[in-house]
This record gives C-alpha cells, structure tokens and sequence, in this order.
C-alpha cells in the first residue's frame, strides 16, 4: 500500500490496540460491543456527538439528506476503520447519520472523553486520527468536485483509482482489491446509476483493464485506468 493509504487506514492490529474498549476490561464495562442489523441506525443526524466508532464486522454507510429530502451518501466503511471522529474537533451534534448494511455488523464504541485521554498520552495515536480527518475532508472535497465538474465515466473509473491507491494490494503488476461495494454503492457514492457503473465496469472488463467478482476488484492497469 502507498504512504498515503498507510495514513488513511490503520492497520488493523492498531486499531483494536488502540482504539477498542474492550482489551481493556474497565472499559469494557463502559463501552460494550454492540451489534446492529441490517439496515439499523447507529446513529442519527443531530444526535450529540459523544462517541467515535471502530467498525470490528460488516459495513457501514455514512450518509445525510438535502433540505428536499434527497440522500446524500459520504462514504461506505468496512472492518478496521473507524467513524464518528467530527466529535474530536468540536462537532456537538451528528450532521450525518450511520446506518448499518449488513447483518451482525459489530460496531466497537468508544466515548470522546476516553479517547481523548488516549490521544494525550500516545502521540502517534493523536497524529494519525487528525491525519485522518484531515484526509478525509480533503476526500470529500475532490468527490464535491468531481460530482460538479466531471461526467459519469471519469467519476466512476477516479474512484476505481482512489480505492486501488487506498486499499489495494500489489500482485506483481496488477492490483487487488477486496470488494466489499456493491454496484449499486458505487453509484451512490460517484453520483451515478447502477446501471451506469455495470456498464463502465463491463466496458472496462472487456478490455482487459480490470477484473472483478463477488470477492474483489482485480486492476491489470493502472496506466491504462482512465
């Protein structure tokens, strides 16, 4: 993985040691281990912001509405990453919601107060969570822009790049992936249709550019991905 994917994600023996409650017996008494259903609200917006996350099973879709109710999805979690972080630098109250999507995904939490203690003592722990929101709204601000300037195409095969870049692993020449987005989540999250992302994907299969199944994304290319 690139440097940069280093400071996006912990690895995940990190953050279980840093971030879950539960190595800690105290702790464990005050933060248990929850799990939710598919399709069950961890949180709502405008909910106090007084806990940050770590995502042990499953996925979780982090999303809010527009004054006209539309839905606006920010990101899809999975295993080893966490959500939640706004409240470390001053949100009060959830401006977005966190919805489980799959069944039994286990959700580690953890109050600010603790982990801000954490932070105070450990100050790789403390870099890396600011590294972290920091990138993230940087993220957040390329997909603004993106959904403003570019069209489907570009916006579908740049996050191809990104979630190669961030999460891929070299194998030889090529990158994998380990798919857990639906197409229908790709869509939500470039803007696009459902439809529209199985047709950029397929296009993209047949000319030998990437490979994917149920499992993971295969990239063949990364010169040739655009």
């Amino acid at each position: 993985m690139s440097t940069t994917s280093n400071l996006w994600y912990f690895e995940d023996v990190d953050l279980y040691q840093f971030l879950c409650p539960n190595k800690t017996p105290a702790m464990r008494e005050k933060h248990p281990i929850t799990n939710y259903k598919r399709d069950q609200f961890i949180y709502f917006e405008d909910e106090p912001s007084d806990h940050i996350y770590l995502i042990l099973k499953g996925r979780v879709k982090i999303g809010g509405f527009t004054e006209d109710g539309k839905e606006i999805v920010k990101a899809i979690l999975s295993h080893g990453e966490i959500f939640g972080e706004l409240a470390l630098v001053g949100e009060e109250k959830r401006g977005d919601y966190a919805q489980a999507l799959d069944d039994d995904t286990t959700i580690c939490p953890m109050g600010i107060d603790d982990l801000q203690e954490l932070m105070a003592n450990n100050k790789t722990l403390n870099f890396k969570i600011f590294k972290l929101i920091g990138m993230r709204i940087q993220k957040l601000e390329r997909r603004i822009q993106s959904l403003v300037f570019k069209d489907s195409r570009t916006r579908v095969v740049e996050f191809l790049r990104e979630m190669a870049q961030e999460k891929g692993k070299k194998v030889g020449f090529e990158t994998m992936v380990k798919n857990y987005l639906t197409h229908k989540d790709i869509a939500s999250l470039t803007g696009t249709s459902r439809q529209t992302v199985t047709t950029i994907l397929n296009e993209l299969k047949e000319k030998n550019i990437i490979n994917f199944n149920r499992r993971q994304f295969l990239i063949r290319d990364m010169e040739k991905l655009v």
